[in-house]
Protein backbone atom coordinates (compact mmCIF):
# COMPACT_ATOMS: atom_id res chain seq x y z
CA UNK A 1 0.00 0.00 0.00
CA UNK A 2 1.03 3.62 -0.41
CA UNK A 3 3.23 4.82 -3.23
CA UNK A 4 6.62 6.52 -3.14
CA UNK A 5 8.44 8.50 -5.81
CA UNK A 6 11.73 10.42 -5.63
CA UNK A 7 13.85 12.33 -8.16
CA UNK A 8 17.39 13.70 -7.92
CA UNK A 9 18.76 15.06 -11.18
CA UNK A 10 19.23 18.01 -13.53
CA UNK A 11 15.67 18.27 -14.84
CA UNK A 12 12.55 19.40 -12.98
CA UNK A 13 11.58 16.82 -10.38
CA UNK A 14 7.80 17.34 -10.42
CA UNK A 15 6.97 15.62 -13.75
CA UNK A 16 8.62 12.39 -12.62
CA UNK A 17 7.06 12.55 -9.16
CA UNK A 18 3.52 13.02 -10.47
CA UNK A 19 3.63 10.51 -13.32
CA UNK A 20 5.05 7.99 -10.87
CA UNK A 21 2.28 8.58 -8.34
CA UNK A 22 -0.25 8.21 -11.13
CA UNK A 23 1.24 4.82 -12.06
CA UNK A 24 1.00 3.78 -8.40
CA UNK A 25 -2.66 4.70 -7.93
CA UNK A 26 -3.57 1.00 -8.26
CA UNK A 27 -1.91 0.39 -4.86
CA UNK A 28 -4.74 2.25 -3.14
CA UNK A 29 -4.53 5.62 -1.36
CA UNK A 30 -6.57 8.33 0.35
CA UNK A 31 -4.24 11.34 0.05
CA UNK A 32 -1.19 12.52 -1.87
CA UNK A 33 1.64 15.03 -1.60
CA UNK A 34 5.05 16.16 -2.82
CA UNK A 35 8.05 18.06 -1.49
CA UNK A 36 10.53 19.77 -3.79
CA UNK A 37 13.63 21.79 -3.03
CA UNK A 38 13.14 25.27 -4.45
CA UNK A 39 16.21 27.55 -4.20
CA UNK A 40 17.32 25.86 -1.01
CA UNK A 41 13.84 25.91 0.58
CA UNK A 42 11.32 23.08 1.01
CA UNK A 43 8.01 23.41 -0.79
CA UNK A 44 5.51 20.83 0.42
CA UNK A 45 2.05 20.50 -1.11
CA UNK A 46 -0.36 17.74 -0.06
CA UNK A 47 -4.08 17.05 -0.28
CA UNK A 48 -6.66 14.60 0.97
CA UNK A 49 -8.40 12.55 -1.71
CA UNK A 50 -7.50 11.73 -5.29
CA UNK A 51 -4.33 12.68 -7.10
CA UNK A 52 -6.37 15.14 -9.16
CA UNK A 53 -6.81 17.26 -6.02
CA UNK A 54 -3.04 17.50 -5.66
CA UNK A 55 -2.60 18.32 -9.34
CA UNK A 56 -5.09 21.17 -9.02
CA UNK A 57 -3.37 22.53 -5.92
CA UNK A 58 0.06 22.42 -7.59
CA UNK A 59 -1.11 24.79 -10.34
CA UNK A 60 -0.93 27.57 -7.73
CA UNK A 61 2.88 27.25 -7.55
CA UNK A 62 5.80 27.64 -9.93
CA UNK A 63 7.79 24.49 -9.20
CA UNK A 64 11.25 24.22 -10.72
CA UNK A 65 13.15 22.15 -8.17
CA UNK A 66 15.50 19.41 -9.36
CA UNK A 67 15.10 17.31 -6.23
CA UNK A 68 11.83 16.05 -4.81
CA UNK A 69 9.86 13.27 -3.16
CA UNK A 70 6.22 12.23 -3.58
CA UNK A 71 3.74 9.98 -1.81
CA UNK A 72 0.26 8.51 -2.00
CA UNK A 73 -0.92 7.45 1.48
CA UNK A 74 -3.26 4.69 2.61
CA UNK A 75 -4.27 5.43 6.20
CA UNK A 76 -2.89 3.20 8.95
CA UNK A 77 -2.34 5.68 11.81
CA UNK A 78 -4.60 8.71 11.67
CA UNK A 79 -7.61 9.43 9.50
CA UNK A 80 -7.22 10.61 5.89
CA UNK A 81 -6.53 14.34 6.10
CA UNK A 82 -4.18 17.03 4.79
CA UNK A 83 -2.17 16.99 8.04
CA UNK A 84 -1.81 13.22 8.07
CA UNK A 85 -0.75 13.16 4.42
CA UNK A 86 2.89 12.75 3.41
CA UNK A 87 5.48 14.21 3.01
CA UNK A 88 6.11 15.08 6.67
CA UNK A 89 8.47 17.91 7.65
CA UNK A 90 10.15 19.08 10.81
CA UNK A 91 9.15 22.34 12.52
CA UNK A 92 11.80 24.57 10.93
CA UNK A 93 11.14 23.13 7.47
CA UNK A 94 14.66 21.79 6.87
CA UNK A 95 13.87 18.06 6.59
CA UNK A 96 11.10 16.31 4.67
CA UNK A 97 10.39 12.60 4.19
CA UNK A 98 7.98 10.07 2.79
CA UNK A 99 7.47 6.71 4.48
CA UNK A 100 5.80 3.42 3.64
CA UNK A 101 5.36 0.83 6.39
CA UNK A 102 4.59 1.02 10.10
CA UNK A 103 6.76 2.22 12.98
CA UNK A 104 5.70 -0.21 15.70
CA UNK A 105 7.32 1.64 18.62
CA UNK A 106 6.18 5.09 17.54
CA UNK A 107 4.17 5.72 20.73
CA UNK A 108 7.20 5.32 22.98
CA UNK A 109 9.34 7.41 20.65
CA UNK A 110 6.68 10.10 20.41
CA UNK A 111 6.47 10.35 24.20
CA UNK A 112 10.26 10.74 24.40
CA UNK A 113 10.24 13.46 21.77
CA UNK A 114 7.36 15.35 23.41
CA UNK A 115 9.35 15.38 26.66
CA UNK A 116 12.20 16.97 24.70
CA UNK A 117 9.87 19.74 23.54
CA UNK A 118 8.83 18.45 20.12
CA UNK A 119 5.33 19.25 18.91
CA UNK A 120 3.51 16.95 16.50
CA UNK A 121 1.25 18.14 13.71
CA UNK A 122 -0.24 14.78 12.68
CA UNK A 123 -1.53 11.51 14.14
CA UNK A 124 0.81 9.41 12.02
CA UNK A 125 3.60 7.11 13.10
CA UNK A 126 5.69 8.48 10.22
CA UNK A 127 6.07 11.94 11.76
CA UNK A 128 8.12 10.37 14.56
CA UNK A 129 10.83 9.62 12.00
CA UNK A 130 11.17 13.20 10.78
CA UNK A 131 11.25 14.51 14.35
CA UNK A 132 13.98 12.01 15.25
CA UNK A 133 15.93 13.13 12.20
CA UNK A 134 15.63 16.69 13.45
CA UNK A 135 16.92 15.59 16.86
CA UNK A 136 19.98 13.85 15.43
CA UNK A 137 20.74 16.14 12.49
CA UNK A 138 24.06 17.92 12.83
CA UNK A 139 24.41 18.81 9.17
CA UNK A 140 24.80 15.28 7.81
CA UNK A 141 21.40 13.76 7.02
CA UNK A 142 22.91 10.34 6.19
CA UNK A 143 24.50 10.06 9.64
CA UNK A 144 21.27 11.22 11.26
CA UNK A 145 19.34 8.58 9.33
CA UNK A 146 21.66 5.82 10.54
CA UNK A 147 20.96 6.83 14.14
CA UNK A 148 17.20 6.94 13.52
CA UNK A 149 17.15 3.47 11.97
CA UNK A 150 18.67 2.06 15.15
CA UNK A 151 15.83 3.60 17.17
CA UNK A 152 12.78 2.64 15.14
CA UNK A 153 11.12 -0.78 15.06
CA UNK A 154 8.85 -2.00 12.29
CA UNK A 155 8.84 -1.68 8.53
CA UNK A 156 9.89 1.21 6.35
CA UNK A 157 10.76 2.51 2.95
CA UNK A 158 12.09 6.04 3.46
CA UNK A 159 13.09 8.87 1.14
CA UNK A 160 14.55 11.92 2.91
CA UNK A 161 15.58 15.40 1.72
CA UNK A 162 17.28 18.19 3.67
CA UNK A 163 17.87 21.86 2.93
CA UNK A 164 21.28 21.53 4.61
CA UNK A 165 22.34 19.11 1.85
CA UNK A 166 20.16 20.14 -1.09
CA UNK A 167 21.93 17.95 -3.64
CA UNK A 168 20.99 14.50 -2.39
CA UNK A 169 18.23 12.15 -1.27
CA UNK A 170 18.82 9.52 1.40
CA UNK A 171 16.76 6.33 1.09
CA UNK A 172 16.43 3.27 3.35
CA UNK A 173 14.43 0.05 3.31
CA UNK A 174 13.17 -2.68 5.63
CA UNK A 175 10.16 -4.90 4.83
CA UNK A 176 8.67 -2.37 2.39
CA UNK A 177 9.54 -2.26 -1.32
CA UNK A 178 11.82 0.43 -2.77
CA UNK A 179 13.47 0.39 -6.19
CA UNK A 180 16.02 2.88 -7.57
CA UNK A 181 16.29 3.64 -11.28
CA UNK A 182 19.21 5.06 -13.28
CA UNK A 183 18.34 7.81 -15.74
CA UNK A 184 20.58 10.09 -17.79
CA UNK A 185 21.86 12.73 -15.36
CA UNK A 186 19.50 11.57 -12.62
CA UNK A 187 18.55 8.85 -10.19
CA UNK A 188 14.93 8.09 -9.38
CA UNK A 189 13.19 5.89 -6.83
CA UNK A 190 9.74 4.37 -6.41
CA UNK A 191 7.91 1.69 -4.49
CA UNK A 192 7.04 -0.28 -7.62
CA UNK A 193 8.38 -0.75 -11.13
CA UNK A 194 5.51 0.85 -13.16
CA UNK A 195 6.41 4.26 -11.68
CA UNK A 196 9.87 4.04 -13.26
CA UNK A 197 9.18 2.57 -16.69
CA UNK A 198 8.48 5.83 -18.53
CA UNK A 199 11.98 6.98 -17.55
CA UNK A 200 14.10 3.83 -17.30
CA UNK A 201 14.21 0.04 -17.20
CA UNK A 202 17.62 -0.03 -15.47
CA UNK A 203 17.14 -0.44 -11.73
CA UNK A 204 18.79 -1.34 -8.45
CA UNK A 205 16.88 -3.43 -5.91
CA UNK A 206 17.45 -2.44 -2.29
CA UNK A 207 17.47 -5.33 0.17
CA UNK A 208 16.24 -5.03 3.73
CA UNK A 209 18.46 -2.97 6.06
CA UNK A 210 20.16 -1.24 3.13
CA UNK A 211 20.48 2.48 2.41
CA UNK A 212 21.49 4.65 -0.52
CA UNK A 213 22.49 8.23 -1.19
CA UNK A 214 21.04 9.45 -4.49
CA UNK A 215 22.83 12.36 -6.17
CA UNK A 216 22.49 13.85 -9.64
CA UNK A 217 25.55 12.13 -11.11
CA UNK A 218 26.15 9.20 -8.77
CA UNK A 219 24.65 6.79 -6.29
CA UNK A 220 26.19 5.11 -3.26
CA UNK A 221 24.87 2.06 -1.38
CA UNK A 222 25.37 1.12 2.26
CA UNK A 223 24.28 -1.25 4.97
CA UNK A 224 22.16 0.31 7.71
CA UNK A 225 25.37 0.59 9.74
CA UNK A 226 26.98 2.72 7.03
CA UNK A 227 29.28 0.12 5.47
CA UNK A 228 29.72 0.71 1.74
CA UNK A 229 28.39 -2.04 -0.58
CA UNK A 230 28.09 -2.63 -4.32
CA UNK A 231 24.79 -3.20 -6.13
CA UNK A 232 24.15 -4.74 -9.53
CA UNK A 233 22.16 -2.78 -12.13
CA UNK A 234 19.28 -4.93 -13.45
CA UNK A 235 17.30 -4.35 -16.66
CA UNK A 236 13.53 -4.86 -16.23
CA UNK A 237 11.85 -6.57 -19.22
CA UNK A 238 8.50 -4.73 -18.88
CA UNK A 239 7.48 -1.95 -21.23
CA UNK A 240 5.16 0.93 -20.42
CA UNK A 241 2.48 -0.19 -22.88
CA UNK A 242 1.94 -3.33 -20.80
CA UNK A 243 0.85 -1.10 -17.91
CA UNK A 244 -1.71 0.83 -19.96
CA UNK A 245 -5.34 0.00 -20.76
CA UNK A 246 -4.70 -0.79 -24.44
CA UNK A 247 -8.17 0.27 -25.55
CA UNK A 248 -10.13 -1.40 -22.75
CA UNK A 249 -12.41 0.67 -20.53
CA UNK A 250 -10.71 -0.53 -17.37
CA UNK A 251 -7.52 -2.29 -16.30
CA UNK A 252 -9.59 -5.08 -14.75
CA UNK A 253 -11.32 -5.91 -18.04
CA UNK A 254 -8.02 -5.74 -19.92
CA UNK A 255 -6.44 -8.10 -17.43
CA UNK A 256 -9.35 -10.55 -17.63
CA UNK A 257 -8.91 -10.70 -21.40
CA UNK A 258 -5.14 -11.09 -21.10
CA UNK A 259 -5.56 -14.44 -19.39
CA UNK A 260 -5.19 -16.71 -22.44
CA UNK A 261 -1.89 -15.00 -23.23
CA UNK A 262 -0.45 -14.88 -19.72
CA UNK A 263 -1.47 -18.47 -18.96
CA UNK A 264 0.32 -19.50 -22.14
CA UNK A 265 3.37 -17.52 -21.02
CA UNK A 266 3.30 -19.21 -17.62
CA UNK A 267 3.15 -22.62 -19.32
CA UNK A 268 5.86 -21.81 -21.85
CA UNK A 269 8.81 -24.18 -21.55
CA UNK A 270 7.34 -25.95 -18.52
CA UNK A 271 5.73 -28.92 -20.30
CA UNK A 272 8.00 -31.07 -22.46
CA UNK A 273 6.37 -34.18 -23.96
CA UNK A 274 3.94 -34.46 -21.02
CA UNK A 275 6.77 -34.03 -18.52
CA UNK A 276 6.80 -31.03 -16.18
CA UNK A 277 10.00 -28.97 -16.30
CA UNK A 278 10.74 -26.73 -13.32
CA UNK A 279 14.50 -26.42 -13.39
CA UNK A 280 14.36 -23.74 -10.70
CA UNK A 281 13.59 -26.54 -8.19
CA UNK A 282 15.91 -29.26 -9.45
CA UNK A 283 18.19 -29.04 -6.39
CA UNK A 284 15.37 -29.91 -3.96
CA UNK A 285 15.14 -33.46 -2.63
CA UNK A 286 11.36 -33.75 -2.22
CA UNK A 287 11.62 -37.23 -0.70
CA UNK A 288 12.78 -35.79 2.64
CA UNK A 289 9.59 -33.86 3.40
CA UNK A 290 6.87 -35.24 5.66
CA UNK A 291 4.79 -32.08 5.85
CA UNK A 292 3.97 -29.26 3.43
CA UNK A 293 2.48 -25.82 4.05
CA UNK A 294 0.94 -23.38 1.59
CA UNK A 295 0.81 -19.82 2.95
CA UNK A 296 -0.76 -16.76 1.31
CA UNK A 297 -3.35 -13.97 1.68
CA UNK A 298 -6.61 -13.16 -0.10
CA UNK A 299 -6.84 -14.33 -3.68
CA UNK A 300 -3.46 -16.07 -3.48
CA UNK A 301 -4.78 -18.01 -0.47
CA UNK A 302 -7.68 -19.27 -2.57
CA UNK A 303 -5.23 -20.39 -5.25
CA UNK A 304 -3.31 -22.24 -2.54
CA UNK A 305 -6.47 -24.02 -1.36
CA UNK A 306 -6.71 -25.50 -4.86
CA UNK A 307 -2.99 -26.19 -5.20
CA UNK A 308 -2.81 -27.92 -1.81
CA UNK A 309 -5.66 -30.30 -2.64
CA UNK A 310 -4.09 -31.24 -5.96
CA UNK A 311 -0.63 -31.74 -4.43
CA UNK A 312 -1.88 -33.83 -1.52
CA UNK A 313 -3.82 -36.11 -3.84
CA UNK A 314 -0.83 -36.44 -6.18
CA UNK A 315 1.83 -37.31 -3.58
CA UNK A 316 -0.13 -38.61 -0.55
CA UNK A 317 1.67 -36.36 1.95
CA UNK A 318 -0.23 -34.07 4.39
CA UNK A 319 -0.58 -30.57 2.95
CA UNK A 320 -1.95 -27.63 4.95
CA UNK A 321 -3.08 -24.23 3.69
CA UNK A 322 -2.95 -21.34 6.16
CA UNK A 323 -3.65 -17.61 5.76
CA UNK A 324 -0.36 -15.78 6.21
CA UNK A 325 -1.89 -13.46 8.81
CA UNK A 326 -2.55 -16.55 11.00
CA UNK A 327 0.51 -18.63 10.20
CA UNK A 328 3.15 -17.14 12.45
CA UNK A 329 0.77 -16.79 15.40
CA UNK A 330 -0.25 -20.46 15.29
CA UNK A 331 3.14 -21.82 16.37
CA UNK A 332 3.30 -23.99 13.24
CA UNK A 333 4.97 -27.40 13.46
CA UNK A 334 7.99 -26.80 11.26
CA UNK A 335 11.41 -28.39 11.05
CA UNK A 336 14.00 -29.33 8.43
CA UNK A 337 11.59 -31.93 7.02
CA UNK A 338 8.96 -29.28 6.21
CA UNK A 339 8.40 -27.68 2.81
CA UNK A 340 6.72 -24.26 2.89
CA UNK A 341 5.38 -22.53 -0.24
CA UNK A 342 4.56 -18.81 -0.09
CA UNK A 343 2.41 -17.22 -2.80
CA UNK A 344 2.09 -13.48 -3.45
CA UNK A 345 1.33 -11.57 -6.64
CA UNK A 346 3.34 -8.51 -5.62
CA UNK A 347 5.95 -10.39 -3.65
CA UNK A 348 5.71 -7.63 -1.04
CA UNK A 349 2.75 -8.79 1.09
CA UNK A 350 3.81 -8.06 4.67
CA UNK A 351 2.06 -11.00 6.36
CA UNK A 352 3.37 -13.47 3.79
CA UNK A 353 6.91 -12.13 4.13
CA UNK A 354 6.74 -12.44 7.92
CA UNK A 355 5.51 -16.03 7.60
CA UNK A 356 8.33 -16.84 5.19
CA UNK A 357 10.94 -15.53 7.60
CA UNK A 358 9.48 -17.60 10.43
CA UNK A 359 9.62 -20.75 8.30
CA UNK A 360 13.26 -20.03 7.47
CA UNK A 361 14.09 -19.56 11.15
CA UNK A 362 12.60 -23.00 11.84
CA UNK A 363 14.77 -24.59 9.10
CA UNK A 364 12.00 -25.29 6.58
CA UNK A 365 12.78 -25.38 2.87
CA UNK A 366 11.05 -22.34 1.35
CA UNK A 367 9.67 -21.72 -2.14
CA UNK A 368 8.18 -18.41 -3.29
CA UNK A 369 5.64 -18.10 -6.07
CA UNK A 370 5.46 -14.49 -7.20
CA UNK A 371 4.69 -12.36 -10.23
CA UNK A 372 7.14 -9.49 -9.74
CA UNK A 373 10.76 -9.98 -10.73
CA UNK A 374 13.13 -9.04 -7.93
CA UNK A 375 10.36 -8.67 -5.32
CA UNK A 376 11.27 -9.15 -1.68
CA UNK A 377 9.65 -12.57 -1.36
CA UNK A 378 11.53 -13.82 -4.41
CA UNK A 379 14.82 -12.69 -2.90
CA UNK A 380 14.13 -14.00 0.61
CA UNK A 381 12.97 -17.51 -0.31
CA UNK A 382 15.48 -20.25 -1.08
CA UNK A 383 13.75 -21.04 -4.36
CA UNK A 384 11.38 -19.04 -6.55
CA UNK A 385 8.89 -19.73 -9.33
CA UNK A 386 7.50 -16.81 -11.32
CA UNK A 387 4.06 -16.55 -12.82
CA UNK A 388 4.19 -14.63 -16.07
CA UNK A 389 1.12 -12.44 -15.65
CA UNK A 390 2.95 -9.19 -16.33
CA UNK A 391 2.01 -6.00 -14.45
CA UNK A 392 -1.42 -6.34 -12.82
CA UNK A 393 -2.78 -2.85 -12.23
CA UNK A 394 -6.40 -3.39 -11.15
CA UNK A 395 -6.66 -3.89 -7.41
CA UNK A 396 -8.85 -6.99 -7.77
CA UNK A 397 -6.61 -9.81 -8.94
CA UNK A 398 -7.68 -11.78 -12.02
CA UNK A 399 -4.84 -12.87 -14.28
CA UNK A 400 -2.46 -13.28 -11.34
CA UNK A 401 -4.95 -15.74 -9.79
CA UNK A 402 -5.30 -17.97 -12.83
CA UNK A 403 -1.56 -17.99 -13.50
CA UNK A 404 -1.00 -18.92 -9.84
CA UNK A 405 -3.40 -21.84 -10.28
CA UNK A 406 -1.58 -22.96 -13.41
CA UNK A 407 1.82 -22.78 -11.73
CA UNK A 408 0.57 -24.52 -8.57
CA UNK A 409 -0.80 -27.39 -10.64
CA UNK A 410 2.46 -27.62 -12.55
CA UNK A 411 4.27 -27.66 -9.21
CA UNK A 412 2.05 -30.45 -7.84
CA UNK A 413 2.65 -32.71 -10.82
CA UNK A 414 6.36 -31.85 -10.90
CA UNK A 415 6.73 -32.99 -7.27
CA UNK A 416 4.76 -36.17 -8.05
CA UNK A 417 7.07 -36.75 -10.99
CA UNK A 418 10.17 -36.29 -8.82
CA UNK A 419 8.81 -38.78 -6.28
CA UNK A 420 8.06 -41.37 -8.93
CA UNK A 421 4.29 -41.10 -8.51
CA UNK A 422 1.93 -41.79 -11.37
CA UNK A 423 0.96 -38.62 -13.26
CA UNK A 424 -2.07 -38.34 -15.56
CA UNK A 425 -0.45 -37.53 -18.90
CA UNK A 426 -3.82 -36.76 -20.49
CA UNK A 427 -4.37 -34.10 -17.82
CA UNK A 428 -0.95 -32.59 -18.55
CA UNK A 429 -1.85 -32.46 -22.22
CA UNK A 430 -5.12 -30.69 -21.41
CA UNK A 431 -3.25 -28.24 -19.17
CA UNK A 432 -1.13 -27.19 -22.13
CA UNK A 433 -4.35 -26.30 -24.00
CA UNK A 434 -5.97 -24.31 -21.16
CA UNK A 435 -5.33 -20.95 -22.92
CA UNK A 436 -7.60 -22.05 -25.78
CA UNK A 437 -10.39 -23.04 -23.40
CA UNK A 438 -10.13 -19.71 -21.59
CA UNK A 439 -10.22 -17.85 -24.90
CA UNK A 440 -13.46 -19.61 -25.84
CA UNK A 441 -15.10 -18.93 -22.47
CA UNK A 442 -14.35 -15.22 -22.89
CA UNK A 443 -16.41 -15.27 -26.10
CA UNK A 444 -19.47 -15.95 -23.92
CA UNK A 445 -19.09 -12.66 -22.02
CA UNK A 446 -22.67 -11.64 -22.88
CA UNK A 447 -23.97 -14.66 -20.96
CA UNK A 448 -22.11 -13.58 -17.83
CA UNK A 449 -23.25 -9.98 -18.25
CA UNK A 450 -26.84 -11.24 -18.25
CA UNK A 451 -26.14 -13.22 -15.08
CA UNK A 452 -24.80 -10.03 -13.47
CA UNK A 453 -28.11 -8.27 -14.17
CA UNK A 454 -29.74 -10.70 -11.73
CA UNK A 455 -27.73 -8.99 -8.97
CA UNK A 456 -28.56 -5.41 -9.98
CA UNK A 457 -30.95 -4.68 -7.12
CA UNK A 458 -29.55 -7.07 -4.55
CA UNK A 459 -27.29 -6.44 -1.59
CA UNK A 460 -26.48 -10.11 -0.95
CA UNK A 461 -25.43 -13.17 -2.94
CA UNK A 462 -24.59 -16.74 -1.97
CA UNK A 463 -21.96 -19.03 -3.48
CA UNK A 464 -21.78 -22.79 -2.91
CA UNK A 465 -19.44 -25.58 -3.94
CA UNK A 466 -17.51 -28.58 -2.60
CA UNK A 467 -13.80 -29.47 -2.47
CA UNK A 468 -12.01 -27.67 -5.36
CA UNK A 469 -15.29 -26.00 -6.22
CA UNK A 470 -15.45 -24.54 -2.72
CA UNK A 471 -12.09 -22.82 -3.27
CA UNK A 472 -13.47 -21.50 -6.56
CA UNK A 473 -16.59 -20.03 -4.97
CA UNK A 474 -14.55 -18.44 -2.20
CA UNK A 475 -12.64 -16.57 -4.89
CA UNK A 476 -15.83 -15.78 -6.83
CA UNK A 477 -17.47 -14.31 -3.72
CA UNK A 478 -14.35 -12.30 -2.93
CA UNK A 479 -14.30 -10.81 -6.43
CA UNK A 480 -17.94 -9.80 -6.18
CA UNK A 481 -17.38 -8.20 -2.78
CA UNK A 482 -14.23 -6.38 -3.83
CA UNK A 483 -15.51 -4.60 -6.91
CA UNK A 484 -19.32 -4.38 -6.61
CA UNK A 485 -19.71 -4.14 -2.80
CA UNK A 486 -22.40 -6.83 -2.91
CA UNK A 487 -22.26 -8.79 0.33
CA UNK A 488 -21.31 -12.25 -0.93
CA UNK A 489 -20.77 -15.33 1.21
CA UNK A 490 -19.33 -18.65 0.06
CA UNK A 491 -20.29 -21.90 1.75
CA UNK A 492 -19.40 -25.55 1.49
CA UNK A 493 -22.58 -26.75 -0.22
CA UNK A 494 -23.16 -29.55 2.28
CA UNK A 495 -23.11 -27.05 5.14
CA UNK A 496 -26.10 -25.07 3.86
CA UNK A 497 -28.57 -27.08 5.91
CA UNK A 498 -26.52 -26.45 9.05
CA UNK A 499 -27.51 -22.81 9.29
CA UNK A 500 -26.90 -20.69 6.18
CA UNK A 501 -30.06 -21.90 4.42
CA UNK A 502 -31.98 -19.69 6.87
CA UNK A 503 -30.78 -16.75 4.76
CA UNK A 504 -32.33 -18.03 1.53
CA UNK A 505 -35.63 -16.45 0.59
CA UNK A 506 -37.64 -15.65 -2.50
CA UNK A 507 -35.44 -13.72 -4.94
CA UNK A 508 -32.09 -14.69 -3.38
CA UNK A 509 -29.36 -15.38 -5.94
CA UNK A 510 -27.25 -18.49 -5.43
CA UNK A 511 -24.17 -19.03 -7.61
CA UNK A 512 -23.17 -22.69 -7.56
CA UNK A 513 -20.17 -24.54 -8.95
CA UNK A 514 -20.42 -28.30 -9.49
CA UNK A 515 -17.53 -29.50 -11.63
CA UNK A 516 -16.17 -32.43 -9.60
CA UNK A 517 -17.93 -35.59 -10.83
CA UNK A 518 -17.72 -37.59 -7.59
CA UNK A 519 -19.62 -34.93 -5.62
CA UNK A 520 -21.41 -32.82 -8.26
CA UNK A 521 -24.69 -34.65 -7.70
CA UNK A 522 -24.52 -33.76 -4.01
CA UNK A 523 -24.05 -30.06 -4.81
CA UNK A 524 -26.92 -30.17 -7.29
CA UNK A 525 -29.15 -31.64 -4.55
CA UNK A 526 -28.20 -28.68 -2.36
CA UNK A 527 -29.16 -26.38 -5.23
CA UNK A 528 -32.63 -27.88 -5.30
CA UNK A 529 -32.96 -27.08 -1.58
CA UNK A 530 -32.34 -23.39 -2.32
CA UNK A 531 -34.75 -23.41 -5.28
CA UNK A 532 -37.45 -24.85 -3.01
CA UNK A 533 -37.05 -21.73 -0.87
CA UNK A 534 -37.38 -19.30 -3.79
CA UNK A 535 -33.75 -18.81 -4.82
CA UNK A 536 -32.66 -17.97 -8.35
CA UNK A 537 -29.66 -20.13 -9.22
CA UNK A 538 -26.71 -19.63 -11.56
CA UNK A 539 -24.93 -22.95 -12.02
CA UNK A 540 -21.52 -23.72 -13.50
CA UNK A 541 -21.11 -27.41 -14.22
CA UNK A 542 -20.04 -29.93 -16.86
CA UNK A 543 -22.07 -31.59 -19.60
CA UNK A 544 -22.43 -34.93 -17.83
CA UNK A 545 -24.49 -33.58 -14.95
CA UNK A 546 -28.28 -33.78 -14.89
CA UNK A 547 -29.79 -30.54 -13.66
CA UNK A 548 -33.48 -29.80 -13.14
CA UNK A 549 -35.20 -26.46 -12.53
CA UNK A 550 -32.08 -24.36 -13.16
CA UNK A 551 -32.60 -22.00 -16.08
CA UNK A 552 -29.22 -20.32 -15.80
CA UNK A 553 -26.79 -23.18 -16.34
CA UNK A 554 -23.42 -22.72 -18.00
CA UNK A 555 -21.59 -25.83 -19.13
CA UNK A 556 -17.82 -25.57 -18.88
CA UNK A 557 -15.52 -27.31 -21.39
CA UNK A 558 -14.91 -31.02 -20.92
CA UNK A 559 -11.51 -31.09 -19.27
CA UNK A 560 -10.11 -32.89 -16.23
CA UNK A 561 -11.97 -31.91 -13.02
CA UNK A 562 -8.77 -30.51 -11.50
CA UNK A 563 -8.45 -27.96 -14.29
CA UNK A 564 -12.01 -26.69 -13.92
CA UNK A 565 -10.78 -24.42 -11.13
CA UNK A 566 -8.93 -22.37 -13.73
CA UNK A 567 -11.82 -22.26 -16.18
CA UNK A 568 -14.63 -21.38 -13.78
CA UNK A 569 -12.60 -18.42 -12.49
CA UNK A 570 -13.23 -16.59 -15.78
CA UNK A 571 -17.06 -16.36 -15.64
CA UNK A 572 -16.96 -15.59 -11.91
CA UNK A 573 -14.58 -12.68 -12.60
CA UNK A 574 -16.81 -11.37 -15.36
CA UNK A 575 -19.95 -11.60 -13.22
CA UNK A 576 -18.20 -9.50 -10.59
CA UNK A 577 -16.96 -7.05 -13.22
CA UNK A 578 -20.35 -6.54 -14.88
CA UNK A 579 -22.17 -6.30 -11.54
CA UNK A 580 -19.80 -3.53 -10.49
CA UNK A 581 -20.44 -1.74 -13.78
CA UNK A 582 -24.20 -1.97 -13.33
CA UNK A 583 -23.87 -0.52 -9.84
CA UNK A 584 -21.56 2.28 -10.98
CA UNK A 585 -18.49 1.17 -9.01
CA UNK A 586 -14.87 1.96 -9.86
CA UNK A 587 -13.62 -1.56 -10.55
CA UNK A 588 -9.94 -0.62 -10.77
CA UNK A 589 -9.84 1.21 -7.43
CA UNK A 590 -12.32 -0.34 -4.99
CA UNK A 591 -12.88 1.59 -1.81
CA UNK A 592 -10.72 0.78 1.21
CA UNK A 593 -8.53 -1.66 -0.73
CA UNK A 594 -4.92 -1.59 -1.88
CA UNK A 595 -3.14 -3.67 -4.48
CA UNK A 596 -0.05 -4.49 -2.49
CA UNK A 597 -0.70 -4.92 1.22
CA UNK A 598 2.67 -4.02 2.69
CA UNK A 599 1.47 -3.55 6.27
CA UNK A 600 0.10 -6.19 8.64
Amino acid sequence: MCGITAYCGNDFALPFLMQGLSKLEYRGYDSAGVTTLESGQLLTVKCKGRLKNLEDELTKYEIKGNIGIGHTRWATHGIPSNLNSHPHTNEDQTISLVHNGIIENYRELKEELIKKGYQFQSETDSEVVVQLLDLYDAGNIFEATKKVLKKIEGSYALCIVSTKEPDKIVVAKKDSPLIIGKVNNAYVAASDIPALLEYTKDVYFLNDLEMAIMEKEKISFFTHDGQSIEKKLVTIPYDLEAAQKDGYDTFMLKEIYEQPHVINETLRGRINHQEIVLDELKEIDFSKFNKIYFVACGTAYHACLCGAQVLEKAIKIPVTTTPASEFRYSDPLIDEYTLAIFVSQSGETADTLAALRLAKQKSATTIAIANVLGSTISRDAQYVLYTCAGPEIAVASTKAYTTQLVLLFLFAYYVAQQLGKEVDHALIQQLSHIPEYVHNILKDHQVFENYAKMLENLHDAYFIGRRLDYASVLEGALKLKEVSYVHADAYVAGELKHGPIALIEAGSVVIAVATQPHIAAKTISNIQETIARGAKVILFTTHGEKVKNVENTYYLPDVAPTLQSILVAIPLQLIAYYTAGIKGCDVDKPRNLAKSVTVE
